[in-house]
């Protein structure tokens, strides 16, 4: 074999590189592999991302070794919910859902045209559309736009979206008057379904005189049960356990609880909440929390009511638990609640109908309520705590200092997504060693 400089000649004399040289080419595309596959570390849980320019393009590029978007390949949550099949039936078209948040960045392009004129309560606008992100990630999983191929679709793809600012720069609230104000002004404007992914261990006749103003006037209310993080009680946060409104826990891919997640008595729903590929301005992110599990609940409200233009606020709650998934004991547990969502059966099941919100204690307007979730009452809870509830949640340690925050942080993506990077890692290093081997016995 003839020499070339840096180059040799195969058998049929077609110029290859020398196997050392093949070797580590091989090798640095297996590093640029892993560092594809890990990504950069994600972003402090309550970091403020990028803001993108108006009309800006996507900015999750196409893999370059798969050719797929991962944003949308790696959305697991609809595939769980068989949101394909749901889609069938409805797809939310008709129904205005407001997301009480952080904002929206309505520029963003898998909401663009999805978002309706909608309030700040905190800056009147001069912070811009969503400084956090938070509610953005929400209202995409909410409404995100399915007419192409790429970034993160939502479950009602054709709802709409009505932004309500209620948690300032720091992603928090300190008068629960404000998201008061937030729903009183949803529900004036048009919503038939309001997202509540936020809370704290505080209660607020305000708050609950606005929720109960939203019951009377034919909306449902979901809110989310909290993220052990980010509290200093193991209580399900309110406003979810306010009765009546319809309180998610998280799940992770395996249908098991996330071990983040709140969840107690007062638990009505579980859903899909970590490893979410989500929108924020800007681009994407990976989160986990209830606060994206609230938001597959109050989708699924959505397309219930797109289906059933008629059907009571009552009824659509009630069709909901009815039709969940059964997770753990049988029946309703402190743990997941009723179950996991079932977007499908909401659609399709025959449920009968009902006068009032089951979930409801029909207490006074505007007082706080702890009423039981049904079939549960004060003296299944003493018992529970008496006796150690064998589905209760271990608390790791917490935060000493309260206040009210969206339950949601950025998941740590690099950590999840380092045993594939490994594993091609490794493939292609064994895939490099025997081409060296087969270009040295062709040297003989």
């Amino acid at each position: 074999m003839k020499w070339l400089g840096n180059v040799t000649r195969d058998r049929q004399g077609v110029p290859t590189a020398p196997p050392r040289r093949l070797a580590g080419r091989a090798l640095l595309a297996a590093a640029a592999v892993v560092a594809a596959v890990a990504g950069p570390l994600a972003p402090p849980a309550h970091a403020a991302p990028a803001t993108a320019a108006p009309g800006a393009a996507r900015l999750a590029p196409a893999d370059e070794f798969a050719g797929v978007d991962p944003t949308r390949d790696g959305q697991w949550q609809l595939a769980s919910l068989r949101a394909q099949t749901a889609w069938q039936t409805s797809t939310g078209r008709g129904v205005i859902v407001a997301v009480v948040d952080s904002g929206v960045d309505a520029s963003h392009p898998d909401l663009a045209g999805q978002v309706l004129s909608g309030v700040d309560l905190v800056s009147g606008g001069a912070d811009g559309p969503d400084p956090v992100g938070h509610g953005t990630t929400v209202a995409g999983l909410i409404a995100g736009r399915r007419d192409d191929d790429r970034g993160a679709v939502g479950l009602a793809p054709d709802a709409k979206i009505l932004p309500v600012r209620v948690l300032d720069q720091e992603n928090r609230y300190d008068d629960a008057g404000t998201v008061a104000d937030g729903v009183y002004w949803a529900v004036d404007h048009g919503a038939r379904v309001i997202n509540l992914s936020l809370g704290g261990s505080d209660t607020s006749d305000s708050l609950a005189a606005a929720i109960d103003y939203a019951f009377a006037r034919n909306v449902v209310v979901v809110a989310c049960t909290g993220n052990l993080a980010t509290s200093n009680s193991r209580d399900v946060w309110y406003p979810a356990r306010e009765p009546g409104v319809l309180a998610v826990t998280g799940l992770d891919a395996n249908d098991n609880l996330w071990s983040g997640a709140i969840t107690g008595h007062e638990t009505v729903l579980s859903a899909p909440a970590t490893a979410i590929n989500g929108a924020r301005p800007g681009g994407y992110w990976l989160v986990q929390g209830t606060s994206f599990a609230a938001p597959l609940v109050a989708a699924t409200a959505a397309l219930v009511r797109a289906r059933y233009p008629q059907m009571s606020a009552a009824d659509v709650v009630n069709r909901i638990i009815n039709t969940a998934r059964d997770l753990g004991p049988t029946g309703r547990d402190d743990r997941f609640g009723y179950g996991m969502v079932d977007p499908v059966a909401a659609l399709t099941a025959d449920v009968p109908a009902v006068q009032r919100n089951p979930l409801d204690d029909n207490g006074s307007p505007g007082t706080v309520g702890f009423g039981w979730a049904p079939g549960l009452g004060p003296d299944t809870r003493a018992a529970a705590g008496a006796g150690g509830d064998r589905f209760s949640v271990a608390a790791p340690q917490q935060q000493t200092r309260w206040a009210a925050h969206p339950a949601g942080q950025v998941a740590d993506s690099a950590r999840e997504r380092l045993w594939p990077g490994l594993a091609m890692f490794v493939a292609l290093v064994t895939s490099a060693a025997l081409v060296v081997r087969r270009l040295r016995q062709s040297r003989r």
